[in-house]
């Protein structure tokens, strides 16, 4: 590191308005996403109901944004590019904020770091244009054109070249702007959208009409696909003045990484940690590991209970009430889950579909998930691949198998089972695999895997409605901690004794546990307690104590349910068909994994050529 001599005075300079700007410059436009955030933002502040944007070379090149919103007047242009001017607020009250920009930086900051041009006209008055060129602004002179604002931005970081070094490819630059773009039109789905780049067309969402909930519903099917539509569960829920909606995809739709989650706050599109966090608790044992669930959420709240000035791109949010806001999240995932019954994802079906026909015919949509769904090693083995070629075998005298693989049920022909939602059970194969016909199809069933999860949910309304017992040390652990480490841990303690954790404070920063969940007998009290003030630190609540417990829950429902390899009668098997119709969560499995598969009559039919 280099230091100043001790004996020499360092002088303190006003850095000139060009080079502040840069620096301003760095921390709001990281790459040409950046610059097409901050822009379309504008556009949505001036009541923009249709919004198009170019871009070449990724956006290094040329980010021109064309909006029909109220524009500006020629008096308002030059104003515009200076620093911290702005009409979204008066200063008064920097947390009454209702638009997406409020801090007058972007422009003047494009302007610092590339070739900006600005022309606009207001209702009732003349088009103008105003340039920037190496951070001066040059003379407004009048221009033609519609109401509205047209920005044009060329050369993007010319002024600093360094900043190009880290840019990435043309293509990954591309796809960082696409993404922006589909961000900001889930969050507004009454304004169209077009994205084009190098002339081609890239992106298009044409405004939507009707109540919110069928235009979001109608936006999210366009951006995000119809797969994601039909396979998610609408959220409404409203708590301590926030209010969530939004649609939630189902465990058995889920994700190898987090690409398909996406959260807004007053509209505002943020990646919070709370929020994230809140997200995963809320399919907290319903999904595989290594997956992640789909989700797009809104909450909405009065901007005084949510400072959204913690972030240079305003990517970042503090509620005034993070326990309020996460545990909303947290609750209504998991009750709309729970609404969601016996109910699977479609995919699932589609991919089971693909099972019987060539690799080269399959749907995009079961591809993905065939490509997405990975299940262990223990669901591979206890699998049926129906194209794997069968064994040639001597054929036995009786001209049946000598140990028959499955086992056929008597077809009532006043079987009312058939009407039900999974169907009535025709026959067992393999002893795991259930065969129950419906109104319009068939239905497969793990055995293994739905009775497990019904074992699972049975235990777990147990302990809820009973408690988890615990058990005393007979010396209690000592956890030397620091005072506020001290204070936080204690401060939950009442939601700690609920779960069976019984701790006390030991003087100074030290905390004494004296007893511990019953069912947990090798637990490490200490590096719990650690880990869940990592937790409270990180995200400001814990489910380390409960996710402990629902796993020995569920290895307790997993050595408790029907095993494979067991023979059922039919009433065994109808008995477990119309208990998961019951049964919250019985779609999926303890470790996320599809309990039964749908294939609909029709598409059966079109796989023996009788339908086209």
């Amino acid at each position: 590191m280099t230091r100043h001599a001790p004996n020499i005075r360092p002088i303190i300079r006003q850095l000139d308005d060009a080079t502040a700007n840069r620096i301003a410059a760095g921390e709001v436009v990281e790459r040409p996403a950046s610059a097409v955030k901050e822009l379309v933002e504008n556009a949505l502040d001036a009541g923009a109901e249709r919004i198009d944007v170019t871009i070449d070379q990724g956006g290094k090149r040329l980010i021109r944004v064309s909006d029909d919103g109220c524009g500006m007047t020629a008096e308002d242009l030059p104003l515009a590019l200076s620093r911290h001017a702005t009409s979204k607020i008066d200063g008064s009250d920097l947390l009454a904020i209702n638009s997406f920009g409020f801090r007058g930086e972007a422009l003047p900051s494009l302007g610092a770091v590339g070739r900006l041009t600005i022309t606009s006209r207001a209702a009732g008055a003349e088009g103008a244009e105003i340039s920037v060129k190496g951070g001066k602004a040059g003379p407004v002179r009048p221009a033609a054109g519609n109401r509205g604002t047209v920005v044009e931005l060329r050369d993007l970081f010319h002024a600093t070249p360094a900043r190009l070094k880290f840019m990435r490819s043309d293509r990954a630059e591309t796809q960082a702007v696409t993404d922006t773009m589909r961000r900001l039109a889930m969050a507004e789905p009454y304004v169209g959208f077009t994205l084009s780049a190098d002339g081609r067309s890239l992106f298009r969402a044409d405004a939507e009409q009707g109540d919110l909930f069928g235009a979001l519903q109608a936006r999210l099917a366009q951006v995000m696909g119809h797969d994601f539509i039909d396979n998610a569960i609408p959220i409404d829920a409203e708590r301590e003045g926030i209010t969530l909606t939004g649609f939630a995809a189902l465990p058995t739709y889920s994700r190898g990484a987090a690409v398909a989650q996406h959260l807004y706050v007053n509209g505002r599109p943020v990646r919070d940690k709370l929020l994230t966090g809140a997200l995963r608790a809320g399919y907290m044992d319903v999904l595989a590991s290594g997956r992640y669930p789909a989700a797009v959420l809104y909450l909405t709240c009065d901007p005084q209970l949510v400072d959204v000035n913690v972030h240079p791109a305003k990517a970042e949010v503090r509620f005034r009430d993070p326990s309020a806001a996460r545990s909303l999240v947290v609750s209504a995932l998991r009750h709309a889950l729970a609404n969601a019954g016996h109910r699977a994802s479609s995919t699932v079906g589609d991919a089971t579909l693909a099972a019987f026909q060539p690799e080269a015919s399959q749907p995009s949509s079961a591809r993905r998930y065939q490509m997405e769904y990975r299940p262990s090693a223990t669901a591979r083995r206890a699998s049926f691949d129906l194209q794997a070629p069968v064994p040639a075998s001597p054929a036995p005298d009786h001209g049946f198998a000598e140990t028959p693989s499955a086992r056929f049920e008597e077809t009532a022909k006043d079987d009312s089972q058939v009407q039900a939602p999974l169907g009535a059970a025709r026959a067992q194969i393999h002893e795991n695999y259930i065969i129950a016909q419906t109104e319009d199809g068939l239905v497969i069933v793990d055995q293994h895997a739905a009775h497990e999860r019904l074992v699972y949910e049975r235990l777990k309304a147990q302990a809820d409605n009973n408690g988890i017992p615990s058990q005393a040390l007979l010396i209690p652990e000592i956890v030397e901690l620091s005072e506020s480490d001290a204070t936080r841990i204690l401060s939950i303690r009442d939601e700690l004794a609920e779960l069976g954790l019984i701790i006390e404070a030991f003087g100074g920063g030290a905390i004494a546990i004296r007893e511990t969940p019953a069912m947990l007998t090798r637990l490490d009290g200490p590096a719990l307690i650690r880990d869940i003030l990592d937790d409270l630190s990180d995200q400001g609540a814990s489910d380390r104590l409960r996710a402990r417990i629902d796993a020995v829950l569920s290895s307790m429902a997993c050595h408790g349910s029907v095993r494979s390899g067991r023979r059922m009668s039919a009433e065994e098997m109808n008995a477990l068909l119309r208990e998961m119709e019951r049964t919250p969560k019985s779609g999926q499995c303890n470790h996320g994994r599809p309990t039964w598969v749908k294939l609909r009559l029709s598409d059966i039919e079109r796989l023996f050529g009788r339908r086209d």
